[in-house]
């Protein structure tokens, strides 16, 4: 290799490295999210997002359906989403940061059991772009973590992993009307995360920030309606609970997806503070309106398409995060507000 060749790869790699920094040093003001998109139908709801102009967008899993035990289908699926114009232009435009949910994972409401778990967490790492070296490629799970924002307006995002770990679920004695098949597990051997996982979220939750996007792919605060969420391991829920309290973690918003309806749910008590579970579901599938049991719900659910935005205000004494539901074409559907302590 001559000089010049050195050079030049050396200032590439100064560049990179630049840009790097100049990205976790970027303070965050809009963030979007959503969840469950159907690979083979439209996507027309990319536009809405692209004109709300988000500094990062977090997708909530069932990003693909991909239903399968065969890696190559699901691979191919995967690159059916990540052609879509809409998504491809999103992705030109500002960062991606994603977990799976059981569809994309693999299988209908799947977990532990699994067979091509470690299979599919590299076809899900690739389509993340995740480095051929990367501490991910080699730990069980997909969970993460990543800081944003110079000191005082740092956003953390803690991406759980809430599929490779989980037990199985327990049907309900009985099938109430209205509700889904599960019912809680009340057993010590009942896991959503897995030690391993619980671990890594004690030491990071201790991580100094002053806004925590929490996203898990079902619902934490929602918890009686039968479906995945939380309330089917409450042993674990009432753990993740205490682990807020137990290391002071300030700051926390909840992000969840799955349900097909969107909602904002707010849980008081459990902390100095009110905890938000912003549900945002699905972007480009439908579902029929129904009642459903949600004492935390803020205002009731949206049935259409949509997706979710956190517009976060520094500006104010206490940091300001307005939470929000939008629609097909973008417009407020369903709002909630909160100042951080």
């Amino acid at each position: 290799m001559n000089r010049f060749d050195s050079s030049a790869l050396g200032l590439i790699a100064t560049l990179l490295l630049s840009a790097t920094l100049s990205q976790a040093e970027k303070t965050l003001e809009v963030i979007a999210f959503g969840s469950c998109l159907q690979e083979k139908r439209p996507q027309p709801i990319w536009e809405s997002v692209i004109a709300a102009k988000p500094d990062l967008f977090v997708l909530l899993g069932d990003n693909i359906y991909g239903d399968t035990r065969d890696m190559a289908k699901l691979k191919a699926k995967w690159h059916v989403f990540e052609e879509k114009p809409g998504f491809r232009k999103l992705r030109e435009n500002c960062r991606i940061l994603g977990i799976w949910d059981d569809h994309d994972y693999g299988e209908n409401d799947a977990g532990i059991e699994y067979p091509k778990k470690i299979e599919s967490q590299q076809i899900f790492l690739d389509f993340l772009g995740e480095p051929k070296d990367s501490i991910r490629r080699k730990t069980p799970g997909t969970y993460d973590a990543v800081t944003i924002g110079p000191k005082g307006k740092r956003v953390q995002f803690i991406l759980l992993d809430t599929r490779y770990f989980r037990t199985a679920l327990k049907r309900a004695p009985k099938r109430e009307k209205g509700k889904g098949p599960y019912g809680p597990d009340e057993s010590d051997k009942a896991e959503v995360l897995g030690e391993t996982q619980w671990r890594w979220l004690e030491k990071t939750l201790r991580e100094p920030a002053e806004v925590r996007i929490i996203a898990s792919s079902i619902q934490v605060v929602s918890t009686t309606h039968g479906w995945e969420t939380w309330g089917n391991f409450p042993k674990e829920r009432g753990r993740f609970l205490e682990l807020l309290k137990k290391t002071k973690a300030n700051g926390v918003i909840i992000l969840s997806g799955d349900r097909h309806s969107a909602e904002i749910s707010k849980l008081n008590g459990a902390l100095p503070y009110p905890i938000f579970d912003v549900t945002s579901s699905a972007m480009n599938q439908t579902q029929k309106p129904g009642k459903e049991e949600n004492p935390h719900r803020v205002s009731d659910r949206y049935f259409r398409e949509n997706f979710g935005v956190l517009k976060i205000n520094w500006s104010k004494p206490k940091t300001r995060v307005t939470m929000e539901i939008r629609d097909l074409v973008g417009k407020v559907v369903r709002t909630a507000q909160v100042d951080l302590p």
